[in-house]
C-alpha cells in the first residue's frame, strides 16, 4: 500500500545517531552526537517541547549487512501529534550506512520477512560519510493497512529500510535477487528494521 505523504528530505543537515534501547539513555561517548540529532528536531519542529515523543534504533537487517556495515547504528524518534496537527511526525537519523546510497523506508507489519503489509513513506540519500537523515509527516503512531475485500486490519508498527537500488546492495549480498520495495517495484535487501523488538513491536 502506498499513500503520498508529506516527506523532507534533509541530507544537507549534519545527521547524527546512536544506539540505546526505548526510552534508554545513551551511552556517553555518542552523548555529542544526540544532542546535535535532538537540537535539529527542535528547529524543524517545536512541538519536541510538549508532544510526548518516543524514540527507538533499528539494527542490521540480517547478519550480512551487520558484517558489511559493522557501525551502521539508525534511530527513529515519533512525536504523535495527529490529535493537533492532523500528523504525527516520525525523524530518522543514521550514521555507518554505505556512502552516497538511497534508501526507501517503510511502515511494515513485520520486522523480518515476509515483512506483511507494508507502507511506502518515505526515501533518504546518504552522504560521503555514510550519514543521512529524513523526516515525515503522516499517520504513524496509528497506521494501519485495511484490505477491503477481505476486511483484514493490519497494524503497521514496525520500521525497515531497504537498498533503494538492487545493485547498490551488492558489495554486502552479491547475487541477492531484486525486491519490489520502492517506488519503481525494484529495490535491493532490506537494510536496517526493528526486528530488535520483537516478539513485540515499537510502535504502539
Amino acid at each position: 500500500m502506498q499513500t503520498k505523504q508529506s516527506v523532507t528530505n534533509s541530507n544537507n543537515h549534519q545527521a547524527s545517531t546512536a544506539c540505546g534501547e526505548k526510552h534508554a539513555p545513551m551511552n556517553l561517548p555518542i552523548r555529542s552526537s544526540v544532542i546535535a540529532a535532538f537540537a535539529l528536531l527542535s528547529t524543524l519542529l517545536p512541538a519536541i517541547q510538549t508532544a510526548h515523543a518516543f524514540t527507538f534504533n533499528l539494527v542490521p537487517a540480517s547478519d550480512a549487512i551487520k558484517a558489511c556495515m559493522p557501525n551502521a547504528v539508525a534511530q527513529v524518534t515519533v512525536l504523535p501529534t495527529e490529535e493537533s496537527n492532523g500528523v504525527d511526525s516520525l525523524f530518522l537519523v543514521a550514521k555507518g550506512l554505505l556512502p552516497n546510497t538511497t534508501f526507501a523506508v517503510f511502515l511494515t507489519e513485520l520486522p523480518v520477512a515476509p515483512f506483511g503489509a507494508v507502507e511506502y513513506i518515505a526515501d533518504f540519500t546518504t552522504k560521503a560519510d555514510g550519514s543521512g537523515f529524513v523526516r515525515v509527516d503522516a499517520i504513524i503512531d496509528e497506521a494501519f493497512a485495511f484490505d477491503n475485500i477481505t476486511h483484514v486490519r493490519k497494524e503497521l508498527n514496525h520500521v525497515v529500510f531497504w537498498f533503494a537500488d538492487p545493485a547498490a546492495d551488492e558489495g554486502c549480498v552479491a547475487g541477492s535477487a531484486p525486491g519490489p520495495f520502492d517506488g519503481d517495484g525494484q529495490s535491493g535487501v532490506a537494510a536496517m528494521s526493528s526486528k530488535n523488538f520483537l516478539p513485540g513491536a515499537p510502535l504502539p
